[in-house]
């Protein structure tokens, strides 16, 4: 067996259904994230993961705590999982980004917020090191956000930075794995867990369903 790695994403908050740029606020769970967060916890705990490793901020360490108890497994905490920093966008709609910033918009590039090389870089090389912490047919279980799970996957992938849109969104709840094969690391699932819906994250507009 090869080592492999379950990129699960939180689950829903508030700012989610309002479709407001979260970035590193720290939001907690609504009800039904709270919800998402035990069905997506009796899933994966089924897989008997080795280790799990999640953001900090509130909504993605719950979220892993679910899974956490249900394992027995105590969750680690890492800042270089958080969601990309979303600079003066954070709090904001998507709606009051597009009118009060139409160029930045197009672009996705919040002022004051993380550039998407940099949060790949971030991402990939915490997965790369926690993946190392993990035995060679291991399952590390990584729980962070849509837009870092993301840009983390592509980069891990050595996909060129202008392909990275062509790996859609995370539902809240979802999750991706990944194998590390010898010749590098392999996508295996995306967006798992879920019927096909509309995303709601901190994500490009170009990756929303």
């Amino acid at each position: 067996m090869s080592r492999r790695v379950v990129c699960l994403r939180h689950g829903q908050t508030l700012w989610n259904v309002e479709h407001r740029f979260q970035g590193h606020s720290d939001i907690p769970l609504d009800e039904t994230g709270v919800a998402q967060a035990a069905r997506a916890a009796s899933l994966l705990a089924a897989l008997r993961p080795s280790m799990i490793v999640s953001s900090d901020l509130q909504r993605a360490f719950d979220t892993a705590s679910a899974l956490g108890r249900l394992t027995g497994l105590d969750v680690t905490a890492d800042k270089d999982l958080r969601e990309r920093g979303g600079g003066q966008w954070e709090g904001l709609t998507r709606q009051e980004i597009s009118q009060g910033w139409p160029r930045e918009f197009a672009n996705w590039e919040a002022p004051g917020g993380e550039a998407v090389g940099d949060v790949a870089d971030r991402v990939s090389s915490a997965v790369r090191r926690w993946a190392a912490e993990v035995d060679s047919d291991g399952l590390l279980v990584v729980v962070s956000h849509g837009a870092a799970i993301r840009l983390g996957i592509a980069k891990l992938m050595n996909l060129p930075q202008e392909l990275w849109p062509a790996l859609g969104g995370l539902g809240n709840c979802s999750w991706s794995v990944l194998e590390e094969a010898r010749k590098g690391w392999r996508l295996l699932e995306h967006n798992a867990g879920t019927l096909p819906k509309p995303v709601s994250s901190d994500d490009s507009p170009a990756t929303q369903e």
